[in-house]
């Protein structure tokens, strides 16, 4: 019983901070295209990757593979949107990099977020999915639909102190 409630621990705190650190990468994307980046933000974006990373690091010693599988896709896409968002608020994106499509991959990450959920649950015997009406779908909570491009606005570069 001690192992099954350490995983339902993990899985939770692992999903939580999954869903923060894309949160948080939607918010730093819409602070990028409304004002400069300050240290309160990039120090808010840092902290949720930092949480995110630690769970991961949990979920490694106690997660079977098909949980890992799914947990390993969503740290993998969470890692390469964070990577393009602090290239783009580095001035420094790759070609066809945009605000835009910072956002269009953050929104991606919900689908990846909520299939890695599920499997949690299956994994911990709970029976039924996560329904689709409770989480909110890309159109919902993303960014893209309201992002220019940075052809359009530029991109907002954090101060140096």
């Amino acid at each position: 019983m001690r192992i099954a409630s350490c995983a339902a621990k993990s899985y939770t705190d692992l999903h939580r901070d999954a869903r923060r650190f894309a949160t948080a990468l939607s918010r730093h994307l819409y602070v990028m295209r409304d004002r400069e980046i300050d240290d309160d933000d990039v120090r808010t974006l840092e902290e949720t990757k930092g949480a995110q990373r630690n769970r991961w690091s949990e979920a490694i010693m106690i997660a079977p593979g098909v949980v890992l599988e799914a947990a390993q896709e969503v740290n993998d896409a969470l890692i390469r949107v964070c990577r393009q968002v602090k290239r783009q608020e580095k001035g420094n994106p790759r070609p066809g990099e945009t605000l835009q499509t910072a956002a269009e991959a953050q929104q991606a990450l919900w689908p990846l977020i909520h299939t890695m959920g599920d499997v949690m649950r299956r994994d911990l015997g709970v029976a039924g999915e996560i329904s689709v009406s409770s989480w909110a779908g890309p159109s919902q909570m993303g960014v893209s639909a309201d992002m220019p491009s940075t052809a359009q606005t530029g991109v907002a570069r954090r101060t140096q102190a």
